[in-house]
């Protein structure tokens, strides 16, 4: 098979590695299995979790994750081992930047949302039970900002460190601020990614604004009623170089061909209706990589299956793409992952570029909403057949983010 190659006029930030751990799994053979058939046996049905006794459905990763090292144990907390599960599966890579080019020119930029609130969960229960704290917790392990310099310590890097927190388009940002640093030449080399982990706080916060699923979510169906929420970590390494790239004979170089944002500023947790953000977003991304709209070979939705998200996205992408660029939203594999959502679905789409997988289909129930805009809901089997992708993530306050990953010219 001939690969196509993106016709690209601005400059691509290369993709140097992806490292990866979620409710799809944290090994490529699972990751590309329940990619192929739309299966989420790590998606649990829970009953325990939400202070109103209601179910919900939550994506668990699985295995034992990685230690904190004893000389980092201020950063030991939950969210923090979930990040270096999948930073471990792209250290070579890291090493590599380190040698060629510096630890002061390898900068660290993070997503999250969470952070370690699920041990500062534990340790304030413990605190009411016994009137004190665990002896090991540490309050700064709650800090949204303690992600990227837990990286960069792991690391042991001094190039510039921060972790952007925007709700669910926070480790989208990232790559839009890597970019940035990098055609600015303050760096060489960027980790980016982010990293989200199931908490009682956020669980019962979404079910407040009733924006809980009860059962499987069920993106762009009549049926849909909310959200799963899940967690995960997904990671990469950028730069401007190409001979470092990750790729084969028969696959290019892939890279981050563009990227786009807005903020419409609508409303605090609810999107605009028409997604005219969304469709700003979407626009700039197209702008920013050079590329028409019939250059996108698949869109990954931000689909969460609320009622308003699904509404207003399904318009905004019919307004940029008309009915025909194929669409699905992954969130039924993996859970919403809240800050990480971004790298997640950016990850999911190196891996479709990287392995030359078949389109990730919708799942649903089948029952698709006639009230929506046209769109290509993907079928089974869909192959790639332009050679960019555009990966949508859409935050509270009308944050708005859209990725176009591709391949690229070495």
């Amino acid at each position: 098979m001939t690969t196509k190659i993106a016709k690209y006029t601005s400059t691509p930030v290369y993709i140097h590695g992806c490292g990866f751990n979620s409710a799809l799994g944290d090994n490529h053979k699972d990751i590309h299995q329940r990619l192929r058939d739309g299966t989420h046996p790590q998606l649990q049905p829970v009953s325990d979790l939400l202070n109103s006794g209601a179910d919900t459905v939550i994506g668990k990763v699985a295995g034992e994750l990685p230690e904190i090292p004893e000389n980092l144990q201020i950063y030991n907390a939950y969210n923090n081992r979930l990040a270096l599960s999948a930073l471990l599966q792209i250290a070579d890579p890291i090493q590599q930047a380190i040698n060629k080019y510096g630890r002061d020119r390898v900068a660290v930029i993070a997503g999250t949302s969470t952070s370690g609130t699920s041990d500062t969960e534990i340790a304030l229960t413990e605190n009411l039970e016994s009137g004190q704290l665990p002896e090991h917790f540490n309050y700064s392990v709650h800090e949204a900002n303690n992600l990227g310099e837990f990286i960069s310590a792991y690391f042991d890097l001094s190039g510039p460190v921060y972790t952007i927190s925007t709700a669910c388009s926070s480790s989208g940002r990232v790559f839009i601020s890597a970019k940035r640093l990098l055609k600015a030449g303050m760096v060489d080399a960027v980790i980016v990614g982010g990293c989200d982990s199931l908490c009682q706080f956020t669980l019962n916060g979404f079910s407040g604004l009733e924006a809980m699923s009860d059962t499987f979510c069920n993106p762009f169906s009549e049926n849909r009623k909310g959200i799963n929420l899940g967690e995960a970590a997904a990671f990469m390494l950028l730069s401007l170089a190409t001979e470092d790239s990750e790729h084969t004979k028969n696959v290019p170089p892939i890279a981050l061909l563009g990227a786009g944002d807005s903020s419409d500023a609508h409303h605090i947790s609810a999107p605009h209706p028409e997604g005219n953000g969304a469709e700003e977003a979407m626009r700039k991304a197209l702008d920013d990589a050079g590329l028409k709209p019939e250059s996108i070979g698949y869109i990954n939705a931000h689909g969460t299956s609320t009622p308003l998200n699904d509404a207003m996205e399904s318009k905004a992408i019919n307004r940029v793409f008309g009915a025909n660029t194929p669409v699905s939203s992954t969130k039924p594999l993996t859970g919403h992952t809240l800050g990480a959502a971004s790298a997640v679905e950016a990850a999911i789409c190196w891996h479709v570029l990287r392995y030359q997988l078949p389109l990730p289909f919708q799942v649903n129930d089948g029952q698709i909403d006639p009230s929506l805009a046209p769109v290509a809901l993907v079928k089974p089997g869909t192959p790639l057949v332009e050679p960019a992708l555009l990966s949508n993530s859409f935050a509270f306050g009308g944050n708005n983010i859209s990725l176009v990953f591709g391949y690229a010219r070495g």
